[in-house]
């Protein structure tokens, strides 16, 4: 590598300066204590595990997104982990299992990805999360929708904040009740996604289905929009099988909660959103800030995790990068704000000093030789130190 090109970072590959450092300092300290006031308990998983553990269950969709290395003193191969929530998992399943018939955890730390999630996104994002253990209601569902919602608020990162919800249990029912094989389900997945009408079109006529299920399918990707959208299905979805059924009655009850509970947040029903189809088993859900495309938090049900522990439970939660968050955060004022002070030996400036620091003040000693940015000064005015604004 050419020296001059020694300080550059590997492409996907960030780091925070002075001000945003400060700032997420703050905000982690805050978020961890409001969680922990909900009854959420913090955690905090290794940076890396072996292999085979942290790859367990659903958490083998992560095998590509793993950065994998040989430990030196067993010869095993480990992983640095890529997602903190299937380590949540095991510390739930194994370590606090039985404590209580429901489980609160949350969690903050960095992860590596071997590539980014999509286009502009870090591979070493800062994920802050929360998981509730042991409850399959709609409860636990609504208590971490507003857990997340009440997370973003603290941050003041995420104006207009809007939430899009879907339940994977639909389409999953619908697939299995249309006969579709693991290939089919995979492509008619996929254009859902993309919300390609005449892909989905051209599948459907290839997979010659019955005319309920070409009919539910169908209209699955246009099921999308305010709480109406649940109404218009439960017309839709009259032939398909109970389980279907049941995920849509379980959306209602979602939806008639957040009407209560959060009124100021603007809900989207996705019935065709399938964000971790593969791991998911419910409800799924994603926070939008207005203007953006990326959602800045996102989580859902994911029952019988820790099954692979010996100990299968239900679950719910969701996870946010919190490095991001403080990027889009107003720059801090604090270093305006600073003390300046001349070095010196003086005893009674060195008391003054330690009093303005035990009083949160931010005080830097100005090194003989150099000049002071700080607005403020601390100088020595009959016989007492005293602050007072530069020139």
């Amino acid at each position: 590598m050419n020296i001059k090109d020694r300080w550059l970072l590997p492409e996907g590959i960030d780091e925070l300066m002075p001000d945003e450092a400060a700032q997420l300092e703050i905000l982690r300290r805050k978020l961890v204590d409001m969680m922990q006031s909900w009854g959420y308990q913090l955690v905090v998983p290794p940076l890396v595990e072996y292999l085979d553990s942290l790859l367990t269950g659903t958490a083998k969709t992560l095998d590509l997104q793993t950065f994998k290395l040989i430990d030196q003193m067993s010869g095993r191969l480990l992983g640095i982990r890529a997602d903190m929530t299937p380590q949540v998992a095991r510390i739930a399943a194994h370590k606090l299992r039985g404590q209580d018939a429901v489980t609160r955890l949350s969690y903050i730390g960095s992860v590596l990805h071997t590539l980014p999630e999509s286009q502009g996104t870090s591979r070493n994002p800062i994920q802050l999360g929360a998981e509730i253990y042991g409850h399959t209601g709609p409860e636990s569902d609504m208590e971490i929708l507003q857990l997340m919602v009440a997370v973003l608020n603290v941050t003041d990162a995420v104006p207009a904040l809007s939430l899009d919800i879907g339940h994977v249990g639909i389409y999953r029912g619908l697939a299995q009740y249309a006969g579709l094989n693991n290939v089919q389900e995979q492509q008619l997945f996929s254009a859902l996604q993309r919300k390609a009408l005449p892909e989905i079109e051209s599948l459907l006529t290839e997979y010659q289905l019955s005319a309920d299920s070409t009919a539910m399918l169908l209209a699955l990707a246009e099921l999308n929009g305010d709480v109406t959208v649940l109404t218009q299905a439960q017309q839709v979805f009259k032939q398909a099988p109970e389980d279907v059924k049941q995920a849509l009655a379980n959306l209602q009850t979602v939806a008639d909660m957040a009407a209560q509970r959060l009124p100021e947040v603007n809900i989207n029903f996705d019935l065709a959103e399938l964000r971790g189809y593969d791991y998911h088993t419910g409800l799924v859900f994603s926070a939008y800030q207005a203007g953006s495309a990326h959602a800045v938090a996102m989580g859902g049900r994911y029952d019988d995790i820790g099954e692979d522990f010996g100990y299968a439970q239900p679950a719910t939660g969701f996870s946010l990068d919190l490095k991001t968050l403080v990027t889009q955060l107003p720059k801090s004022e604090a270093n305006n704000l600073a003390i300046a002070v001349t070095w010196s030996d003086d005893p009674q400036q060195h008391k003054a000093v330690e009093e303005l620091r035990n009083k949160g003040e931010v005080v830097v000693y100005q090194l003989p030789g150099t000049k002071s940015s700080e607005s403020r000064i601390l100088i020595q005015q009959d016989g007492h130190w005293l602050v007072t604004a530069v020139g």
